[in-house]
């Protein structure tokens, strides 16, 4: 699927909007979430664009992977004790943005941060 000019992740990605970048791969782009749950809280992003996890090829399933595994140690190091992942698939589940993105909620035992869940 082609890069779509207006979406905020796609510009990010393509570098035209600058953040801080947690960690990267090859096809996927870590940093802050703009409006964090918790201290730590950050998006894991597809370069390309993806509407959501149904778009997003298979292949890249263990890139993925590794890198939400090296970002959860870093937030770990940071202090955290354990972390949410959530990641929202079309509009009814609550996905605003529709570039596809997880997001990794760092926690600590007692935070109250209290996440819905169906």
């Amino acid at each position: 699927m082609a890069d779509n000019n207006e979406c905020i992740f796609c510009r990010i990605a393509r570098k035209e909007v600058k953040v801080e970048v947690i960690e990267e791969s090859e096809n996927f782009l870590a940093f802050p979430d703009a409006n964090p749950i918790s201290e730590g809280h950050t998006l894991i992003i597809p370069k390309k664009h993806f509407a959501n996890i149904m778009d997003l090829p298979s292949d890249l399933g263990s890139e993925i992977v590794g890198l939400i595994k090296r970002v959860a140690e870093k937030r770990i190091k940071e202090g955290a004790e354990g972390f949410n992942l959530l990641m929202n698939n079309f509009e009814a589940a609550g996905q605003v943005i529709l570039h596809a993105h997880l997001h990794l909620i760092p926690r600590k035992k007692g935070d109250k941060i209290r996440l819905k869940t169906a």
